[in-house]
């Protein structure tokens, strides 16, 4: 049925329902592909549906988590890049759930924008899906929401939402941390997704260009570089957990970096004792702490600098745990361990980064 002759439409005020729809007919096959037990339908309903019967578990919590990608979503369309930016946003919700024992189960994302094309938001979606497969999680629903005035052009903005479960008797951070546990570092693929707002700094400091090669690898373009996705550390640690007895507590270096994320799960009168020196820091931390002039403190605060995920470990037991990780593909690094410390946790530091 019509509207009155000279009426305004919908799509005369940016939103194009015929986009949303094609889009939704060229993500199914991605989602389709994160089936898992618990989830099998296809998307298109009001709400996302999960069997918890289908797991099996004996006295299950539920863990939930939400995140975003911060500004790297800005660095994907200034580089017109946008097949892992997905990929982060399941990351950055996924590692915080495995750090407190959880098994992601399912993945719900909010994708918002200016203006809708599909082909880009498909590339999205893909992505995500590929990091949902890599997690073992379904991706069960979402939403997109083309909001023109709000968000310029066919800027757009990544949010994402998942739900774990985890046996009571196996939550994580363990009651019984102490001094002398061990902490073991796990290496990073690159940034991940912390930090970008100074990483954008540098860049438009340094007049780089992100198709340029990048400076620390002649491999890649600066934005390839820079958009390397976040590793996912899900399968593996729970692959770890499930071998090891040891492993007490787990930390996701994101947003606050190795002063403000290790804390979050040690006792009081503890702190984490890090040797700066068996970081492993990769090549694109030392440009970006020279290109920026940033402090060491700062890069400390703000990045991984190689190291995405810790694990505090029984010291009696730490060599069952490396074996564990090795056997799961993971290259674990002794970086230091828990100390007596009076008052609050609290992130102590010895040596010095290699940031030269």
């Amino acid at each position: 049925m019509s509207g009155d002759k000279g009426g305004l439409s919908y799509r005369q005020a940016g939103v194009d329902i015929d986009a949303g729809n094609r889009l939704v007919d060229l993500i199914k096959p991605f989602v389709r592909a994160t089936r898992r037990p618990g989830a099998d339908a296809d998307i298109g309903g009001f709400g996302g549906v999960f069997d918890l019967k289908a797991l099996g578990l004996r006295d299950p919590l539920l863990v939930a988590s939400n995140d975003g990608v911060g500004t790297k979503v800005k660095l994907a369309i200034d580089a017109n890049r946008h097949e892992n930016i997905g990929i982060d946003l399941v990351a950055m919700c996924v590692n915080d759930l495995v750090v407190q024992g959880a098994e992601p189960l399912f993945f719900l994302d909010y994708f918002a924008t200016g203006k809708l094309i599909p082909e880009h938001a498909a590339k999205v979606v893909e992505g995500i899906a590929k990091g949902c497969k890599e997690a073992g999680c379904a991706l069960i629903g979402g939403e997109t929401a083309e909001m023109p005035g709000l968000y310029a052009g066919d800027d757009y903005d990544l949010a994402g939402f998942s739900v774990g479960a985890v046996e009571r008797d196996a939550l994580l951070p363990r009651s019984d941390m102490k001094a002398g546990d061990v902490l073991l570092g796990l290496p990073s693929s690159g940034v991940h997704s912390n930090g970008y707002s100074l990483v954008r700094r540098i860049v438009e400091k340094s007049g780089m260009k992100l198709d340029a090669k990048a400076p620390f690898d002649a491999s890649r373009t600066l934005g390839e570089a820079l958009l390397q996705p976040t590793r996912i550390y899900v399968k593996s640690v729970l692959a770890a957990i499930k071998a090891a007895p040891g492993i007490k507590a787990l930390a996701h270096i994101t947003g606050g970096g190795f002063v403000d994320n290790i804390p979050r799960v040690l006792p009081e009168n503890t702190a984490a004792k890090v040797d700066l020196s068996k970081i492993p820091v990769l090549p694109v931390f030392k440009w970006l702490a020279a290109e920026g002039n940033v402090a060491e403190l700062e890069m400390l605060r703000t990045f991984n600098c190689g190291i995405g995920l810790i694990i505090a470990a029984d010291a009696a037991k730490v060599s069952d745990v490396e074996n564990a990780l090795r056997a799961a593909g993971e290259k674990p690094i002794r970086i230091g361990d828990i100390a007596a410390h009076k008052g609050e946790p609290v992130t102590l530091f010895d040596g010095k980064l290699g940031l030269a």
